[in-house]
């Protein structure tokens, strides 16, 4: 049990922890996905590195890196061990997503995982004219694949986009954000709980902050812990803290460092 918090913090990068559903899945009306509110700008080039604290223990850095190509958001982001973490359990795990600026469509998702002796690549398609998303994943080790599909609406998120696609939609306390996002081969519904302004201290500088939950009608936060983000509470909403409280303890990602060019 003592490695899992050591792996887990990548995954909490996405909020995987959020939204992966367990063998029965909840039924419930999805909600059309929103498009970003008029004027919102989406970063052209950004880098945002962020410090990984698990309880008193530095476990690692996460670094998301946002470009952006025509109408398409390209964000990159990494997850890695560091120090004594490093020589008990390596990771080094990779995440790619694209969104349509325009839309907030996600075009695409990519993950590249090495945690311990465990190596998997897995590639997430969406065909939006057909309705299925496709699903190819490899374990590296084991020398297996296998590929699945699965419907989908006209429109959803994926586990990365997440994060910046509820950047680009308004955050009033008090109102709920909810969208349709697709994961392990099914669509839930993320209720992201917009819950209060807070004043937060990081290294790369205070920051007034918009504190927004993010909720699952499935999965492991809804019966094990909470995820909170803290969004600046300015018309950009850059993430600047993350924070997952489970019940092997609590994860926290503080803005380190912020660049754009």
């Amino acid at each position: 049990m003592k490695r899992k918090p050591i792996a887990s913090f990548a995954a909490m990068l996405l909020l995987l922890v959020a939204v992966q559903t367990p063998a029965q899945q909840v039924s419930q009306q999805i909600p059309t996905l929103q498009p970003p509110i008029p004027g919102f700008a989406f970063p052209a080039h950004q880098t945002l590195t962020f410090t990984v604290d698990w309880r008193v223990f530095t476990a690692g850095t996460a670094v998301f890196h946002i470009d952006q190509q025509g109408n398409e958001e390209k964000v990159t982001a990494t997850a890695d061990s560091v120090g004594g973490v490093n020589m008990l359990f390596p990771v080094v795990d990779r995440f790619q997503s694209g969104m349509n600026t325009t839309t907030g469509c996600s075009t695409g998702f990519s993950k590249q995982l090495q945690e311990g002796l465990r190596k998997v690549t897995g590639d997430l398609s969406f065909n939006y004219s057909t309705g299925k998303q496709t699903q190819i994943e490899k374990n590296l080790v084991k020398g297996t694949s296998k590929q699945l599909t699965a419907s989908i609406p006209a429109c959803v998120t994926d586990s990365l986009s997440a994060i910046f696609y509820a950047a680009s939609q308004r955050m009033v306390v008090g109102q709920d954000i909810r969208f349709p996002l697709a994961d392990a081969m099914r669509t839930v519904t993320v209720t992201m709980k917009v819950e209060g302004k807070e004043e937060i201290k990081t290294p790369a500088g205070t920051f007034q902050t918009i504190r927004v939950q993010p909720t699952a009608e499935e999965g492991i936060v809804k019966n094990r812990g909470n995820i909170w983000i803290w969004y600046s509470d300015d018309p950009r909403h850059i993430p600047v803290q993350i924070r997952a409280r489970l019940f092997w303890g609590t994860i926290t990602f503080h803005l380190q460092s912020m660049e754009t060019k």
